[in-house]
């Protein structure tokens, strides 16, 4: 009988176990000798900023409880009604010219057009411009017929047209000021195309300029007429209304200067001329024609209790493209014109620092890093990373007394504070991208989309009919993979905390990440079907 060899069965090799265990001693040796200074240097430089973020609102709380309780408005010095009457006894009205800038407006610029031809002026002393730069033909023959439509009402409208779009916003209102019947003109007043303001617009903000030399824009505040469509437009209100509200009202009694926001103001033509006039070199000319402006002696002046309607974007497609317009030209201008203002000598030290420091670094980048990099990157990889000590202070308090000081502006969304917090956090990703590309000057920089308009779409979806071929699916066009990357590493640092912390942190990254994917897979804002 042939003899029988047992041998021993070899241990099995779990090849997940050999990956993970190298992977974790991977990281423990990177971990103290490299990650470890990387992110301490990092969360100084975060608590820094966040410091100065700090110490800036709490500056403009002080200076506005003061203006408020001692009516220190600087608007309300002025005795419009003496104005008023001694022009009506003169009648020695100023020539006012109305530019409205549009592009593909199909939606709104019946509203537009129809708001600035109902300005309460003499009729010989008002000239309402349309800029169209539309590209679709179909629609600039509807333009120009609404235009002449008001013509025959008896109002001077002049429909300007471009064979190109050099410039954009900023080339159409420079061309348009070239025009020969503007040299009559002594103030211009702008109003985008979604724009609706009251009837006496004019009678509340051209008595100023023509009171004050020295002064070269009157701005008024914007009033959302679709603040309520959506959680999204709800949100969006309320870092706007602590704009308007709080650093507008803010730089305007202090230094008597603030960024114009492109429309819903009046300007003295002399003043746009002696600043240069409308340059293209960033996308966003009105900041960059305030600054030019305000560093060469002339003085600004925000008007608090007179709003224009207009629309928020509801889409958020159409947000992101606004939001990185808004957050990359800041930047890039700051980085073309931080030399010429510090080397400027009309102006004082204090207003240079208020616009270089305050007005600039400060709210337009250092605002945007650290939310990003302080509260979705820093403090979450703190929980991976427990040989750094995270200050409670500074990760708690501070952005709590922010948030609260930024909210007070809006009280009636008071109860959406949370979810304001998750929507900010979210967007600081794209902001902060593009303040980075906006001071690199990368690919992107000049990029220049119209944020688009639903107008009175979406109160008529009722009454269109229904179309029986179906919608085509726009899966692709929803989906963020930044979002979706930064809310698996949101999740990855909430389960780590869950299993390894003492502490209750994961409830704040479960929510974050929440948001993150929330956002990233397109379910917010409204969705409209094509």
């Amino acid at each position: 009988m042939r003899n029988s060899v047992f041998l021993e069965p070899e241990p099995e090799v779990n090849l997940y176990d050999d990956t993970g265990r190298s992977l974790s001693q991977a990281w423990d040796r990177i971990r103290v000798p490299i990650i470890v200074p990387i992110l301490r240097f990092a969360l100084y430089v975060c608590i820094a900023m966040s410091v100065m973020r700090f110490i800036e609102r709490v500056y403009m709380a002080i200076v506005i409880g003061c203006v408020k309780c001692l009516g220190r408005k600087r608007y309300t010095k002025y005795n419009l009604d003496a104005i008023k009457e001694d022009l009506e006894q003169n009648r020695n009205y100023p020539m006012v010219l109305v530019q409205i800038p549009m592009f593909n407006e199909k939606e709104v610029y019946k509203l537009s057009i129809g708001a600035a031809c109902g300005l309460s002026w003499p009729s010989d002393r008002l000239i309402v411009q349309v800029l169209d730069d539309s590209t679709n033909e179909v629609l600039r023959a509807l333009v120009e017929l609404e235009c002449q439509r008001w013509i025959e009402k008896g109002v001077n409208v002049k429909y300007e047209t471009r064979n190109n779009r050099n410039g954009y916003k900023a080339g159409a209102l420079r061309d348009g000021l070239k025009k020969p019947y503007v040299e009559d003109c002594e103030f211009v007043v702008i109003f985008d195309a979604d724009y609706q303001p009251e009837e006496d617009f004019l009678w509340r903000t051209v008595p100023y300029l023509l009171e004050n030399p020295e002064l070269a824009l009157v701005q008024a505040r914007w009033k959302f007429v679709n603040a309520n469509e959506c959680l999204m437009t709800r949100l969006q209100e309320m870092p706007l209304d602590y704009h308007f509200s709080v650093e507008q009202e803010v730089g305007s009694s202090t230094c008597s200067f603030f960024g114009f926001n492109g429309t819903a103001g009046v300007w003295r033509i002399q003043a746009v001329s002696d600043a240069g006039g409308w340059k293209d070199r960033t996308t966003v000319e009105d900041m960059d024609l305030a600054v030019r402006a305000s560093v060469k002696g002339w003085k600004f002046i925000f008007v608090g209790d007179l709003s224009v309607k207009n629309e928020l974007p509801s889409t958020f497609k159409a947000y992101r493209f606004q939001q990185h317009r808004w957050s990359c030209g800041p930047a890039n201008l700051f980085r073309k014109m931080f030399k010429e203002i510090l080397l400027c000598e009309r102006v004082s030290i204090w207003k240079k620092f208020h616009v270089i420091y305050a007005f600039s670094f400060v709210r337009k980048i250092v605002a945007h890093w650290v939310t990003f990099f302080f509260y979705c990157i820093v403090i979450p990889a703190t929980i991976l990373v427990p040989e750094v000590h995270l200050p409670k202070p500074i990760a708690v308090y501070l952005p709590a007394t922010i948030t609260l000081l930024n909210a007070a502006s809006t009280p009636r969304s008071l109860h959406l504070l949370v979810f304001w917090i998750l929507f900010e956090n979210v967007m600081s990703l794209h902001r902060s991208k593009a303040a980075i590309i906006g001071l690199l000057e990368a690919s992107r920089v000049n990029e220049w989309i119209v944020t688009e308009k639903l107008g009175n779409a979406l109160k008529q979806k009722y009454s269109i009919p229904k179309v029986s071929k179906r919608p085509r699916s726009r899966i692709a066009e929803r989906i963020h993979f930044l979002e979706l990357i930064m809310g698996m590493y949101m999740l990855h640092c909430a389960f780590y905390n869950m299993i390894f912390a003492n502490d209750h942190f994961f409830i704040y990254l479960l929510l974050q990440a929440g948001a993150f994917f929330i956002i990233g897979l397109g379910y917010i804002g409204t969705i409209v079907s094509t």
